[in-house]
């Protein structure tokens, strides 16, 4: 595991106990009435976020979104995916003029705020994921290139920041947290991700190499102004050769995102480790409910969350360490029941913040 570099300390809001958040997706295509709900439902002490709209269709993915933050990468939309080019086109400025509304929006909805609260997070595609979405001009995927892989990750930070930068400008003081999604990281760390092909396999990015681009980016964010920056990983896989948990801390993450479901004794292990130097742990605890169904109820998620904290040695007081998130992307539900989750989310955070107070 790498050394953790040196880094200016940004001003961060001290934890105010379990707090409540979702990756960054919604349904619907209106980003004001979004932001209005999000907002609504995630206020203080909860984390808000920056909308992401999927159903809008190209740009308004999550690859797509990412890639029109690059800079001096154009790229353009193809059959099997986006592809860096030689300059830009109409797919990739339809995807700027779509963040840029979704940031308008906010500014909007933030403005009209008495209080703006205290965070606000938005969300990005990390740079191992984002490689193994874009292609080259062979055709093949930018992750098989080190060469590509180190200049998407320069072109990423560049970009990034400017992103973080047009954000806080917008959040009238709140402290920016970054979460970079890494779903693909598990597949990349073992030489999982099929080539254009599909007939083989890329081979596996050097988990020294995978720790370098994060730092690469987090090192950037941070300049510009993130007071967090967190990894929202597919699984923690602490103790295997590929340790994502491990990897992101030693890249100098301030917490991970991880799915509850997943975790097993070690990762718990793991996790411990991670409360107890200070980190931050993000879990999805709450399974998306079938079309009809009420979201999981908050005694049995306390218990789901509760059963392996405890476990391993966590005290209940510490439980200030942990935001609570979906397991999943809310943009799958209709809008209704993408509310009743955030509500079960934050009804659950209260439980738990409780339950840290009495112990």
């Amino acid at each position: 595991m790498q050394p953790e570099p040196e880094r200016d300390a940004v001003s961060a809001p001290e934890p105010s106990g379990v707090t409540a958040t979702a990756a960054g997706s919604w349904p619907g295509s209106d980003p004001v009435e979004a932001a209005k709900t999000i907002r609504g439902e995630l206020g203080n002490p909860h984390l808000p976020f920056l909308v992401e709209l999927p159903q809008r269709g190209i740009g308004a993915d999550a690859a797509g979104r990412t890639a029109s933050m690059l800079v001096d990468l154009p790229v353009d939309l193809q059959p099997h995916g986006w592809r860096l080019v030689d300059r830009p086109g109409m797919d990739q400025r339809r995807a700027v003029s779509l963040l840029s509304r979704d940031i308008n929006a906010l500014a909007d909805v933030i403005g009209e705020e008495d209080d703006p609260g205290r965070e606000l997070k938005v969300s990005l595609r990390g740079p191992l994921t984002l490689a193994s979405e874009l292609y080259l001009h062979n055709g093949e995927r930018a992750l098989s290139d080190a060469g590509a892989r180190r200049e998407l990750a320069e072109s990423l930070s560049a970009g990034a920041a400017r992103f973080v930068e047009r954000v806080a400008a917008v959040s009238r003081g709140a402290s920016l947290v970054v979460q970079l999604d890494e779903p693909a990281v598990d597949k990349i760390l073992g030489g999982r991700i099929p080539t254009a092909s599909g007939y083989r396999t890329l081979r596996r990015v050097p988990n020294q190499e995978a720790s370098i681009l994060w730092a690469m980016v987090r090192d950037a964010l941070s300049e510009a102004g993130a007071a967090q920056i967190i990894l929202n990983l597919p699984a923690a896989g602490h103790g295997s050769p590929a340790s994502g948990l491990d990897l992101a801390l030693g890249a100098g993450a301030d917490g991970v995102a991880l799915p509850l479901r997943r975790l097993t004794d070690k990762d718990w292990e793991g996790i411990a480790e991670a409360v107890e130097a200070g980190k931050q742990i993000w879990l999805g605890a709450l399974p998306l409910p079938a079309p009809g169904a009420e979201p999981r109820q908050v005694t049995a998620l306390v218990e789901d969350i509760t059963r392996g904290w405890t476990r391993v040695g966590l005290p209940l007081r510490d439980l200030a360490a942990l935001r609570i998130m979906p397991d999943g992307e809310l943009a799958e539900l209709a809008p209704p029941a993408a509310r009743r989750v955030l509500e079960r989310l934050t009804q659950t955070a209260s439980a738990l913040d409780q339950l840290a107070a009495e112990s």
